[in-house]
């Protein structure tokens, strides 16, 4: 799959956080990303146009979804708990940062035992 500028950015973004691996378990037209084996970002073209795909908290969720037309909801997942980014607009390169972070945190946080925690949720990034 050829990125896009919004896609490299995540994907640049992902490569920097401990355990992060990618793999195409879906084919070539997916990029899913995972930590410890628990999917935080998903990437992907089959729509027809680039999406970015992560986790988010709900209450997040909707305030990003008001706040900016490229963010809607998750593609494929539960729409209170993901979020999908379109190419274009206002979402600047800090912004996809701390998306793409905080999905792998709540990811982290949530889905992995203390003891497979590549990170310690509470103070990671301070």
């Amino acid at each position: 799959m050829e990125s896009t500028a919004l896609q490299a950015r995540a994907a640049a973004r992902a490569q920097e956080l401990p355990a992060a691996e990618m793999s195409r378990p879906f084919g070539e037209d997916w990029d899913v990303w995972k930590v410890r084996g628990r999917v935080f970002m998903l990437q992907t073209q089959a729509t027809g146009e680039p999406l970015v795909i992560l986790k988010s908290r709900p209450e997040d969720s909707a305030a990003l979804r008001e706040a900016y037309t490229e963010v809607t909801p998750g593609y494929h997942m539960n729409k209170r708990h993901w979020i999908s980014l379109h190419e274009g607009g206002e979402l600047d390169a800090g912004l996809v940062d701390d998306l793409v972070t905080e999905s792998y945190l709540l990811v982290v946080e949530r889905n992995l035992p203390r003891r497979e925690r590549p990170v310690d949720p509470e103070t990671f990034g301070q």
